[in-house]
């Protein structure tokens, strides 16, 4: 059994001050959201992709097919309470006294 130390595996996830430096320096808010809009979509898409190929039997594997659909919901979970923690924050931030 191989165990890496814990900076290994940060640095294989790009969890790096330097590279996340640099990547959020080139990207803006709105490209950062809308890529993340897009990957729920692509994850929606591979659920229902999976469904569908369910229902007409032609899934070879089940257990992928039903590993996508439940990223697809997890997905989709995660996107509306970060959408919901934002439309609070906003709220607040509303509510607050200049």
């Amino acid at each position: 059994m191989n165990i890496s130390s814990i900076t290994n595996s940060l640095n294989t996830l790009g969890i790096n001050n330097d590279k996340t430096a640099d990547i959020s320096a080139d990207k803006s808010f709105q490209n950062m959201l809308n890529d993340a809009i897009s990957n729920v979509n692509d994850q929606q898409i591979k659920g229902y992709d999976s469904m569908e190929g369910i229902a007409t039997g032609k899934v070879t594997n089940l257990q992928e097919a039903v590993q996508r659909i439940e990223e697809a919901e997890l997905s989709m979970k995660l996107a509306l309470e970060v959408k919901n923690k934002a439309v609070s924050a906003y709220k607040e931030i509303m509510r607050m006294q200049i």
